[in-house]
């Protein structure tokens, strides 16, 4: 006879906590346990948050539980980055907004969870759209996409993810809060006092100091998503000929 299934004291600190969707149940986590990959990996529970906050909550839970946290989007990954034995974080449940559309300057803030195509239906009637085109549009996230430096179909022309994305407002593994945008690199490389505390100093050093070997051992090629991309560190960076034709959006 199989035993009742029986909540882990987990998931009662996360209802307190947040007021997002929060699933512990084993058919959701059987849900969760795949993505587009043939990988499968059965989770601890799912969460749902609905704001930032929410979501900084959740990862201050899991740091005191030893637990680790997965952020996940549509689950359109095809080498399991959205699988793991970890409290999963789905941004498509709440934490899915289109803040901001200025379309005189063709820029928008939007929330981890917003699935491209529900941006690009919002973005028509201005004449713009997001050009980053990956097969996956009715499902995967922008979330998703900046974790994986998406690119599609017409990336030769108007670059990758990271071309098109402006600046991210992340969380940090130990909760700091951290804007990741455009510095002056003269400042950046002297701070040390900031609240990266010396994060993107050692970044611009360390692009700094490879640029050489960087330079020599880095493909030549228009489009390239995997591993580091330690070269858009190096001082003239913005040199890369895919960063000359990107747009922040395109008509």
């Amino acid at each position: 006879m199989t035993a009742p299934f029986k909540e882990p004291a987990l998931a009662g600190k996360v209802r307190r906590a947040i007021r997002g969707s929060v699933l512990f149940d084993p058919f959701s986590r059987g849900r969760y346990a795949t993505d587009a990959s043939f990988y499968q990996v059965m989770p601890v529970g799912i969460v749902g948050p609905i704001n930032a906050d929410e979501l900084a909550a959740v990862l201050q839970l899991t740091r005191e539980e030893g637990v680790k946290l997965l952020a996940r989007g549509g689950g359109t990954s095809q080498s399991g980055q959205t699988v793991n034995d970890a409290l999963v974080a789905d941004m498509t449940l709440g934490f899915n907004k289109i803040s901001e559309i200025d379309a005189d300057n063709r820029r928008c803030v939007v929330e981890p969870g917003v699935v491209l195509d529900d941006l690009n239906r919002k973005l028509k009637p201005h004449g713009l759209w997001f050009p980053v085109d990956v097969s996956t549009a009715s499902r995967a996230t922008i979330g998703g996409m900046a974790g994986n430096n998406s690119c599609g179909t017409r990336s030769i022309r108007y670059g990758i993810m990271r071309d098109n994305v402006l600046s991210i407002d992340a969380l940090l593994a130990d909760g700091t809060q951290l804007h990741f945008g455009p510095v002056d690199r003269d400042a950046a490389t002297r701070n040390v006092e900031g609240p990266d505390r010396g994060l993107f100093r050692d970044l611009l050093r360390l692009g700094e100091r490879e640029a050489a070997e960087i330079d020599a051992r880095f493909p030549k090629v228009l489009r390239r998503v995997g591993g580091y991309n330690i070269d858009a560190l190096v001082p003239d960076g913005a040199k890369n000929p895919i960063r000359k034709m990107a747009r922040p959006l395109a008509p």
